[in-house]
């Protein structure tokens, strides 16, 4: 017999709306799992500036989502990143334009063309740690933004010069001040440049017109045809129709590359750090691993620490015409969140999920719609490999270099960034130098 199908939206908490906000603020995982308990795998929450938000935690509720007509649910249009990342952006377009860019996009960031980066973000970790003091406790999210941004400007530009400086000058402020604005609608209004929105608008034109020098410097280059950085490669590509990407297209989706790729991963470097100062057999066995020339226990650790915590609480989707899920009929203006923070940590997928356990990924890999911090479907994350190679570099480097002193104090919390999750103290080190030895042969990576 059909499953019957109700109208309407599963139930949730009824506390108000300001309550929930201010318990997903502050209290997000803690919040989530409470409500998991008492209403299940679909719930729905009511915050602030989302309207009805229904928080998904069931892995084959998650790839019927993901896996939708892009026609049905939209990412983009009705994403809070949107107007902070520009109308161009592949995180705030949708349905055949969304494809067609991601076809131009996702070239750089496949295959063989990942080896090549490793060398070069090896010795951007290696510049910044240099500075860290020995014996002293200090966070590492600063050094990790640096690396990361670094990394990634280094990746897209292929150089470096007066126009690279400026935007390591102008990114960490421009990321911080898109993050904190993204879901205060409210304040994205410009009322001069004391006001937020703003001062975020002109630390972008900034932004904007250093790309606009150097796409321009792109394009007159008589040697762009043998260069392999992604500005080069964008300006060369072709639409369907065989037309240029415009300068604005060009300019909206390097600032995509450049926020969401170096601060998620940053992050996520920060938070292995403190993962592993708790854990030092773990850390033991990485380090004698690093030395041998390996890489699957480094590997699996950082699915782990992917898994148990994520940088990203939920891949969301917009509901376009009233849609079944669950055995519920959404309305159209639904808003979806798929929930990384309830899918990872469900003991039926991820036994004993609040353990520390790298092992449980050496073997296998994780499930594509269980284990979601890079999303899912054509939706998937463009730079998930890059992300991948990078935070793998960087802690090889990290083990060969340094050793990190173990530490008994409790886990540092969560701290919401307005988009990101990151660590609450920045993920704090007591290091020491180690003996330097001649570094063995490399294993690919598999592609």
């Amino acid at each position: 017999m059909p499953t019957a199908v109700t109208d309407g939206l599963p139930p949730g908490p009824r506390t108000p709306a300001g309550v929930q906000t201010l318990a997903m603020m502050v209290r997000q995982r803690e919040y989530l799992e409470r409500s998991r308990r008492r209403y299940g795998q679909m719930i729905t929450a009511r915050v602030w500036g989302f309207g009805p938000f229904v928080i998904v935690a069931d892995p084959a509720l998650a790839k019927q989502v993901f896996t939708a007509s892009p026609s049905a649910l939209h990412a983009g249009d009705h994403s809070p990143l949107r107007r902070i990342l520009g109308p161009n952006s592949l995180l705030g377009i949708d349905e055949d334009r969304h494809l067609e860019q991601r076809r131009l996009l996702l070239p750089p960031f496949k295959g063989q063309r990942m080896q090549t980066y490793e060398g070069l973000i090896e010795e951007i970790t290696l510049a910044e740690i240099a500075s860290w003091p020995s014996g002293s406790e200090f966070a590492v999210a600063g050094s990790m933004q640096r690396i990361t941004l670094r990394a990634i400007l280094r990746a897209i530009f292929g150089a470096s010069g007066t126009e690279l400086r400026e935007l390591e000058e102008l990114m960490p402020d421009l990321t911080a001040r898109g993050s904190r604005l993204a879901t205060l609608t409210h304040l994205q209004r410009d009322l001069g440049p004391r006001s937020p929105w703003g001062a975020f608008l002109r630390v972008r034109a900034r932004v904007d017109a250093v790309l606009d020098r150097l796409i321009a410097m792109a394009k007159d280059d008589p040697g762009l045809e043998e260069r392999a950085d992604i500005l080069a490669l964008l300006v060369q590509a072709t639409h369907s129709d065989g037309s240029p990407m415009t300068g604005e297209e060009i300019r909206d989706q390097l600032v995509t590359m450049m926020a969401a790729g170096h601060e998620t991963t940053a992050h996520q470097l920060s938070w292995a750090v403190e993962r592993l100062r708790r854990h030092p057999a773990v850390l033991a066995r990485l380090t004698a691993e690093a030395d041998e020339g390996g890489r699957a226990l480094r590997e699996a650790t950082i699915r782990e620490v992917q898994r148990m915590r994520p940088v990203i609480f939920f891949a969301g989707r917009y509901v376009m015409a009233p849609y079944e899920l669950g055995g519920y009929r959404l309305p159209r203006g639904t808003r979806i969140g798929l929930a990384a923070a309830l899918t990872h940590f469900d003991p039926a997928l991820f036994p004993h999920p609040d353990r520390f356990d790298p092992d449980r990924f050496l073997d296998q890999l994780p499930d594509t719609y269980s284990w979601i911090p890079f999303g899912g479907g054509v939706r998937r994350c463009i730079g998930a490999t890059f992300a991948h190679m990078e935070m793998d570099v960087v802690l090889r480097t990290l083990l060969r270099e340094v050793t990190f002193a173990p530490t008994d104090d409790p886990p540092e919390g969560w701290r919401f960034r307005g988009v990101a999750m990151a660590p609450a103290r920045g993920g704090r080190a007591i290091v020491t130098r180690r003996v330097r030895r001649a570094a063995p042969a490399v294993v690919p990576a598999a592609v």
